[in-house]
């Protein structure tokens, strides 16, 4: 099936698509601060965690499915498919330094895919309040 929009159109709507505060974010912060868990949300440590833990020295990320291949659910686009194959890899490999990276600066990080935060919220707060 072709896409339904026109090239400009499907520009803009990419355009649109947010790097901070995203639904999958907020409803992992919101949970993580009704349990009394306190993080911060900006940092200068490599790849811009989603949430820190200071003390502990946990970076938190939460990776979209799309932009950063998840096994189950991500789907190569139809057109212009070495672009995408060169921009997801890209992020694939800048994922692999940052966590390089930050274990070299004594930081634990955890990922999690935004489909593990919308479908197990409770596990991922577990997995997050266990670490801390």
């Amino acid at each position: 099936m072709s896409d339904v929009l026109s090239r400009r159109q499907r520009s803009y709507c990419m355009s649109r698509i947010k790097g901070k505060d995203t639904k999958p974010e907020i409803l992992l912060r919101k949970n993580l601060w009704a349990r009394g868990l306190r993080y911060r949300l900006k940092s200068k440590l490599p790849g811009k965690p989603d949430l820190i833990f200071p003390g502990a020295h946990i970076a938190v990320f939460i990776d979209g499915c799309f932009w950063h291949s998840c096994p189950k659910h991500f789907q190569m686009p139809k057109t212009r498919k070495l672009f995408w194959t060169e921009k997801i890899k890209k992020n694939k490999d800048r994922d692999k330094e940052v966590n390089r990276l930050l274990k070299q600066a004594n930081w634990r990080v955890i990922r999690f895919w935004e489909h593990e935060v919308e479908n197990d919220l409770e596990g991922c707060v577990a997995r997050v309040m266990k670490a801390v």
